[in-house]
């Protein structure tokens, strides 16, 4: 780190300049000022952030409020929805579920080896067969359309309970769009 920086003054070998010329890294603040990063913003008095609004309060930082609904990327604020793909008018938007989830049941490996083992003693071991465990797996899909724009995304099914509490979501933000 203490060799000299080649390509000071202008495009020079560091050998003829010394390699200190008259460049200087990072950008250039105005004389006078404050360097960039540090300090306070222009005009503000010290104290703990930014200095209060003229009526006390801070401004809040999007202007819409706060989100009334989540669905994965999909957030419902005020009068409009926020997407990735851009902000639509909450109002006439058409919202659709589609569950792409499966629950499955089946024999865990546990019981096949208490079945197995007990049947030799006595045939109450097959009794073990009866166990089952259901298994959820896949995602529910939301789509949301509004002001021409279409923006869809996907929640994973944690399991059976996933897509009716989904659709409860999803008749929020329909209810809400309707108003």
């Amino acid at each position: 780190m203490s060799e000299p920086n080649p390509y000071a003054g202008g495009g020079q070998s560091g050998s003829e300049s010394g390699g200190q010329g008259d460049y200087q890294w990072g950008p250039t603040e105005p004389p006078g000022t404050t360097p960039y990063g540090y300090g306070y913003p222009a005009g503000a008095a010290p104290g703990y952030g930014y200095p209060p609004q003229a009526d006390g309060y801070p401004a809040p930082a999007g202007g819409a409020g706060a989100p009334l609904l989540a669905l994965g990327d999909i957030t419902v604020m005020g009068d409009s929805i926020v997407t990735p793909a851009g902000t639509m008018p909450l109002k006439g938007a058409v919202w659709n579920a589609t569950d792409m989830s499966r629950t499955e049941e089946k024999i865990p490996t546990h019981a096949i080896v208490l079945a197995v083992v007990f049947f030799v003693f006595c045939f109450l071991g097959l009794l073990f067969l009866l166990m089952k465990e259901k298994q959820t797996t896949g995602f529910i899909q939301i789509t949301v359309t509004s002001g021409g724009k279409h923006h869809s995304t996907v929640i994973p099914a944690q399991g059976p309970q996933t897509f009716p509490w989904v659709m409860g979501q999803l008749n929020y933000a329909r209810s809400l769009s309707a108003m």
